[in-house]
């Protein structure tokens, strides 16, 4: 079993954690805060110390769709500050978050004068481009395959005990669009697989809240068996 490479904060040593405090500003942001915009200049990075953040994008025709989920530990808006560039995508706090602002210009002189930044830095790109890569591979999997690998990673990720059930509950708020645009398909599949899945008593569905109550029969979709 391969393990994946801790989030870019469990990366750094104590000291490396304590210069970047001592550079950024902490912020306590409300579930459902944009605090980085699609479009805008790039000034700093984040890092996400607790709580979930949606990456957002939309498209010129309007459409909206949720790109990925990122969770703590992990550093946000790196490439564009990298590429000094503009954002490609919007991030909203997705539960109650803590973050550090750190400028940009700041944060790259300490990645300069300190081995475990930069390195924890390289990390997050190199984890971002292969999660890009195996996105675009992934897309010739069914979608049921697909939106069963999605669900288990969620409750691996974040699943809670369901309350007054057998099962683990994603802990956090996702519309059926939400999945579409992780999954890069359609709502309308979507719907209908979960349909199917809440008939056979796999999942349990409530407004924009998911449980899972069949893991094994969900990783027989996903990984086959």
């Amino acid at each position: 079993m391969v393990t994946s490479p801790a989030p870019f904060w469990e990366a750094l040593d104590s000291g490396d954690r304590a210069a970047l405090l001592r550079a950024a500003t902490q912020v306590p942001l409300a579930a459902d805060r944009q605090f980085l915009a699609q479009g805008e200049g790039s000034d700093h990075l984040v890092v996400l110390l607790h709580g979930w953040v949606k990456v957002v994008a939309q498209s010129q025709a309007g459409y909206r769709a949720l790109l990925a989920l990122r969770g703590p530990g992990e550093l946000l808006g790196e490439q564009a500050s990298v590429e000094n560039g503009r954002r490609s995508a919007t991030l909203v706090t997705a539960t109650a978050a803590d973050l550090l602002h750190l400028p940009a210009s700041r944060f790259h002189v300490l990645a300069r004068a300190r081995p475990g930044i930069a390195a924890a830095l390289e990390q997050t790109l190199v984890r971002r481009l292969r999660e890009a890569d195996a996105q675009r591979a992934g897309i010739t999997e069914p979608v049921p395959a697909r939106l069963a690998a999605l669900l288990l990673d969620l409750v691996e990720r974040c699943g809670l005990p369901e309350p007054g059930g057998p099962g683990r509950r994603i802990g956090l708020s996702l519309s059926q669009d939400d999945l579409a645009g992780l999954l890069l398909t359609s709502r309308r599949t979507v719907s209908r697989v979960l349909e199917q899945w809440r008939a056979q008593g796999w999942i349990v569905t409530g407004r924009q809240t998911l449980a899972v109550r069949a893991v094994d029969q969900l990783k027989v979709q996903a990984f086959g068996g």
